[in-house]
């Protein structure tokens, strides 16, 4: 008989922590911004996974996993050394449910982890369209989490990340943009329900690789739209130092719309996964996000190349 998600929990053979993600940048991140300028994004995201994959097999039963959460970002663009840089924070809180064979479990209701993050451009140039930009992240672990609960919106631990970026013209209206970064993970030492047990263990990752690249279109001065190929690797497990060989090998994309107005910048993402390895298959991703921004100059949009995972 094929071993469905909650006999394998039961069984102690699988861990389900939330899915482990690239640090996705949206359409012109990669571009430098003016300095002075004080930004607010608020973005709704969706996501749902349905099927769960254990060496790159799929493990029987119907896992419906569905996030639903509010991002709130604040932040401020200026020059260091005579480069553009940002910094923002970014907090949320969110509703994860889970349904179908793992409708049994209690779901996750309240913050999510929170991140800082800050960029600087060694090299911006605007007449030619060309940006070099490195970014870090620091992952904050402020959101809701329980040790006798498999499915927290938080992480109960902190991680890093560090990003580059570079976007330039590939024809008169269309630019490509590329990014690689690195992320890693501290200890959780209360992991018990989440690991497949009884009593808390310390959870351990290694380093998750990623890298994103994909053209973006300037239809006109008000809309943008692009498409991103991303590719992840690593983040394998151990709990209490004995790995679970569950290397995380995800393909994915994500198309993107942007409008800038008057009223700020609007932008509309759908996506999914192509492919996995180890861990849940996001069926859907919708990100809805709006921007708004107080100048101290004329300029009217802030890039934001550090962005949320």
């Amino acid at each position: 008989m094929k071993t469905t998600l909650s006999v394998a929990l039961a069984l102690g053979l699988i861990a389900i922590p939330l899915p482990t993600v690239a640090i996705d940048l949206q359409p012109n991140d990669i571009v430098a911004p003016a300095p002075g300028i004080t930004a607010v994004s608020v973005s709704y995201i969706n996501s749902q996974n349905n099927n769960f994959y254990l060496n790159g097999l799929a493990v029987g039963g119907s896992p419906n996993l569905e996030n639903n959460s509010a991002l709130f970002r604040l932040g401020h663009t200026y020059t260091i050394a005579g480069l553009p840089g940002v910094t923002y924070v970014q907090t949320g809180a969110g509703i994860l449910s889970p349904d179908g064979s793992i409708a049994s479990y209690p779901g996750s209701k309240g913050m999510t982890d929170t991140t800082i993050a800050t960029a600087i451009w060694p090299y911006a140039n605007s007449t030619t369209r060309t940006y070099l930009g490195v970014a870090a992240y620091a992952s904050l672990p402020t959101g809701e989490y329980s040790n006798t609960k498999p499915l927290n919106l938080g992480t109960n631990r902190y991680s890093q990340a560090l990003q580059m970026g570079y976007q330039r013209p590939l024809m008169k209206d269309m630019d490509v943009a590329m990014a690689v970064d690195t992320t890693w993970f501290g200890a959780n030492s209360q992991c018990a329900a989440t690991c497949s047990s009884s009593t808390n263990l310390q959870l351990t990752q290694k380093p998750l690789y990623s890298g994103q690249v994909g053209p973006i279109y300037r239809i006109n001065q008000t809309y943008t739209v692009a498409a991103t190929y991303v590719y992840s690797t690593g983040a394998e497990t151990a709990f209490n130092g004995v790995e679970q060989n569950n290397t995380v090998v995800t393909q994915r994309y994500f198309v993107s719309a942007v409008a800038y107005t008057e009223m700020g910048r609007f932008m509309l993402q759908y996506g999914n996964d192509i492919a996995t390895m180890n861990g849940f298959m996001e069926s859907r991703r919708i990100i809805l996000d709006r921007k708004s921004t107080r100048l101290n100059s004329s300029h009217t949009d802030i890039s934001r190349m550090p962005s949320s995972a």
